[in-house]
């Protein structure tokens, strides 16, 4: 049979069995030539090279002009499933349009531009301190799951038989720092913390989302290397999740084997324990060295057919052997390409991320303010729009553009960048007080970039090479901050960052405070919506910002005792789920369907929720459930579910919630799920339940009680 009647060519063959045709035509060389990232070609088969690395954490990555999307802990902070969505949708049009425009100029696809995105990260922001803690989506479970699992719908598609591109679920598992020990440290868990904490966002994605492939962490999980362990990968995400995917390492971590972990004597023993265990695809040159693990007996060629099975697999998903006439994503035009629709996405992205965390009532900017002042190190730096893993747009919005472009013909405006990011100042004396002085609002852009937090190797600046070793703002941002406060300035502090920010020291002195993230490519012009009113402000934490890190186990400890709003018992500066908006609302008449329930059945919470102020505004309502009393070793409370509501002025809407009786699974120590006999409450509002919210400005919340019996 000739390459023109090939099985594998013929696209009504089911894929299973066009795979294993083109399996069977492969030599050992050319089979070893495709297990890695950097797939070679087999030219006697019309098979292209092929690189699986790509990147779209927040907008297509590294590979030339795209919309560039807030970062994913902004994204998260929106709370916002369907904008997720559609953030991912858009994605993926640019993608699909880029790949076959790569496709077109050269026949081929180079690294970042093919269809195999290494997105999104699941990993639990489990300490503020971690670096890459800005690539998740928080520090909840639930919320990680639900978000995540609306992106990887994006970006696959829903398409029947083809993959619009191919999302991956990563690290698998329990991965998030110490960058500095991210190759050689054994996470040391309990089952209950697994299972509760590390695990439930994987399998949603990989059950329900239906993700098609999962990369494994660099570090050990009781002993095993992530990416050679038999609990996760085969055990779990095989044979419980039921998982028919591709498995890709980390990049290097397969060298990690034997460099590092010492589980393998050399990089032969490393490429066969990874194969064996269910790594189809390696990040690096490891596999390279299989054939010499066939000769040494270590492996044979069915666990290279096996994995080639799985990653073969999702090129023919992604109609990579496809006549591209036949493949609906395959007539994106490049004019979807950053174009104006995007960027609109992209703007009310950046909106809906912004979290309010104190207002006085400066903020929104009065029509009848005379003059602004924007000052400080962010207002005009590019940096801190894009986060890391980011993608290029011609079209980059600064915060001082964006409110050039918004502030009304009258109203003044001067700008000075007032103090360097990190380093002291040079020039002691500068007109930036008398500025201040002078104007009804100093508006003064502070923070962080992605130079001070990152992944191991990236932030330059970081002693901890990615991760912080302090919660608080650059000292002199605080000097400065300090500095505008002594002159009497009404300030509006607007922070950028990708994680908690110490914001105590000068919190007193600000009228207002806003978190923006890293906004991305029109941070500025969002930024301008919410100061001046055009839109409210309805971003919630993803994550709970501690007042110290005093307050915090230590770093490399992954039991989760002490940790997030799940289990911390220390007072938060701003807690889990926190953020104001310009209008008032108030909850109201929480009802339960029955107040008694054995194991198995679900439960529905009925409330009003009203909003009382004068401005039209998006609320999110989030239900909370709490052993009452708490129950050792078990979280002492948790998000159930939640819902964002728009709601015009006076305007009262009812709201269900339907709690399945899955939801009220808890998990031992010994891993066994179990529904815990016990009363229970639950509590609905617009952030995690606390007297600190509350203090804070956030509605009080309601709440009722319920029994479950034997």
């Amino acid at each position: 049979m000739n390459a023109e009647t090939a099985i594998y060519l013929n696209p009504a063959v089911p894929l299973p069995e066009r795979a294993q045709d083109l399996i069977a035509r492969l030599t050992l060389d050319e089979k070893v030539g495709l297990m890695s990232h950097a797939a070679r070609g087999v030219p006697r088969l019309g098979i292209p090279a092929y690189n699986y690395w790509n990147e779209s954490l927040h907008g297509v990555a590294r590979n030339g002009r795209a919309t560039v999307f807030p970062q994913a802990i902004g994204l998260a902070a929106t709370w916002d499933r369907e904008l997720i969505l559609q953030v991912a949708t858009a994605i993926s049009d640019e993608a699909r349009a880029k790949f076959h425009a790569a496709l077109r100029r050269s026949g081929y696809s180079q690294q970042y531009q093919g269809l195999t995105f290494w997105s999104p990260n699941i990993n639990l922001f489990r300490d503020p301190r971690w670096g890459r803690g800005q690539e998740t989506w928080g520090e909840d479970p639930h919320l990680t799951g639900e978000l995540a699992a609306a992106y990887v719908r994006g970006l696959q598609g829903d398409d029947p038989r083809y993959l619009k591109t191919a999302a991956c679920a990563k690290h698998f598992a329990v991965h998030s720092g110490p960058e500095a020990e991210r190759h050689t440290f054994d996470a040391a868990v309990s089952q209950h913390d697994l299972r509760e904490s590390y695990l439930p966002a994987f399998k949603k994605l990989v059950t329900e989302a239906k993700v098609e492939s999962v990369m494994g962490a660099y570090n050990r999980l009781f002993g095993e290397p992530c990416c050679a362990s038999g609990l996760l990968l085969t055990q779990i995400l095989r044979g419980e999740w039921g998982f028919s995917g591709h498995v890709v390492s980390d990049c290097g971590a397969l060298s990690d084997f034997h460099l590092h972990h010492h589980v393998t004597a050399d990089i032969v023993e490393s490429a066969a324990l990874a194969l064996k265990q269910g790594c189809d695809l390696g990040c690096d040159e490891v596999f390279e060295h299989l054939p010499e693990a066939i000769e040494r007996g270590l492996i044979t060629e069915a666990h290279l057919d096996r994995a080639l099975s799985r990653t073969l697999g999702t090129r023919f998903k992604l109609g990579l052997f496809d006549p591209p006439e036949n493949i609906p994503y395959a007539q994106i035009p490049t004019s979807v390409i950053a174009c104006d629709e995007h960027r609109a996405l992209a703007r009310r992205a950046a909106a809906e991320s912004i979290v309010l965390l104190k207002n006085n009532g400066i903020l929104p900017i009065a029509p009848n303010t005379k003059k602004l002042f924007v000052t400080g190190p962010t207002a005009a730096n590019l940096e801190v729009l894009l986060g890391n893993y980011y993608g290029f747009n011609e079209r980059m919005v600064t915060f001082l553009e964006g409110l050039t472009g918004r502030i009304p013909e009258g109203m003044g405006l001067e700008y000075h960048p007032g103090a360097p990011l990190v380093q002291p100042r040079q020039i002691h004396e500068t007109w930036a007080p008398a500025m201040a002085q002078s104007a009804d609002i100093a508006i003064i852009c502070v923070g962080l970039n992605s130079m001070l937090e990152g992944e191991e190797g990236e932030s330059l600046l970081s002693p901890l090479n990615g991760d912080r070793d302090s919660l608080a703002l650059p000292a002199p941002q605080v000097h400065y901050i300090r500095e505008l406060a002594a002159h009497g300035a009404r300030i509006v502090l607007v922070v950028t960052g990708g994680s908690p920010v110490d914001l105590g020291p000068v919190e007193s002195m600000a009228e207002a405070i806003l978190f923006v993230w890293y906004p991305g490519m029109e941070g500025g012009s969002a930024l301008a919506e919410v100061l001046f009113g055009d839109v409210s402000p309805s971003g919630k934490l993803p994550v709970t910002f501690p007042k110290s890190l005093a307050d915090l186990p230590p770093f490399n400890d992954y039991r989760m005792a002490g940790r997030t709003y799940r289990y911390a018992t220390a007072e938060p500066l701003y807690p889990f789920g926190f953020g104001l908006s310009y209008t008032q609302f108030e909850y109201h008449e929480m009802t339960l369907s029955q107040t008694r329930l054995t194991p198995g059945e679900s439960l529905t919470a009925s409330l009003i929720l009203r909003n009382a102020g004068e401005r039209s505004a998006a609320e999110t309502a989030q239900l909370y459930l709490s052993p009452f009393p708490a129950q050792s070793g078990q979280p002492l409370q948790r998000l159930i579910a939640f819902q964002r509501v728009f709601l015009a002025p006076g305007e009262t809407r009812r709201l269900e919630f339907t709690l399945p009786a899955e939801s009220l699974l808890s998990v031992d120590e010994a891993g066994r799920e179990q529904i815990l006999p016990g009363e229970y409450l639950v509590t609905v509002g617009g952030a995690s339940p606390s007297p600190r919210a509350l203090a804070l400005g956030a509605p009080k919340p309601v709440s009722a009680k319920f029994k479950i019996v034997p």
